[in-house]
């Protein structure tokens, strides 16, 4: 199973669909309002992205999954490596925290519609095919994120009940979360591995160390570790 980052959809993962389906059964959503799914809430949190995915294995009948997850992607992983331990048997947090940072919150702040460049909406209208209230929707809900304190606030003691095995890959000039975040993580879930990459932001499942993730992860998520 492959989660995409907010703002983003399942396409984001389409380089990954050769090397992947050899080996896996794939399993690519769009998150809750994202892409061609919709939100008539109107809200977005990861714990309820998490709900929503466990919805949808359920109506495909599969029990346990691996997965890996790609910033709010990885966020809800955490989330549902935590509220139904048994169910995720592996996975990969690419880019992804335990908690919203200041650094974080501050970029949230700036996001808002009036700042979206005309060359972010002609992309965000290729991914999201529900028009452009959907694009104004994602982009108030990223902006809210930064008064967001309940939804992603997991502590060392709540992340040591995670019981799948996760690769923890981070870059360490990460613009929203630094690498001490991802080092805590390390630090507290009890089967993790931790890749840092120097000189490395946000955008990796798609930037110039893709390929690299690409293989490695795929070695991980096959249990050759």
């Amino acid at each position: 199973m492959s989660l995409h980052g907010f703002s983003g959809s399942g396409q984001q993962w389409a380089s990954y669909v050769p090397d992947y389906r050899d080996h896996f059964q794939l399993i690519i959503p769009d998150l809750r309002g994202h892409g061609r799914s919709t939100n008539p809430s109107g809200k977005f949190t990861h714990r309820q992205a998490a709900l929503d995915v466990f919805t949808l294995l359920d109506h495909l009948g599969i029990e346990r999954v691996k997965a890996i997850g790609y910033s709010s992607g990885g966020m809800t992983l955490i989330h549902m490596a935590t509220q139904q331990p048994d169910r995720i048997k592996a996975m990969v947090l690419v880019s992804s925290t335990s908690y919203f940072p200041k650094q974080c919150r501050e970029i949230q702040a700036q996001a808002t519609i009036a700042n979206l460049p005309e060359d972010r909406w002609n992309q965000f209208r290729k991914i999201h095919l529900n028009g452009d209230d959907q694009i104004r929707q994602l982009v108030g809900q990223f902006h809210d994120m930064k008064d967001s304190y309940d939804d992603m606030n997991f502590t060392s003691p709540y992340l040591s009940t995670i019981t799948a095995k996760t690769l923890i890959i981070h870059g360490d000039r990460d613009e929203f979360f630094p690498a001490s975040i991802p080092a805590n993580m390390y630090d507290s879930i009890p089967h993790a591995y931790l890749w840092i990459i120097p000189n490395a932001g946000h955008d990796l499942v798609n930037g110039r160390h893709a390929l690299e993730i690409k293989s490695l992860a795929l070695e991980f998520l096959r249990g050759g570790w």
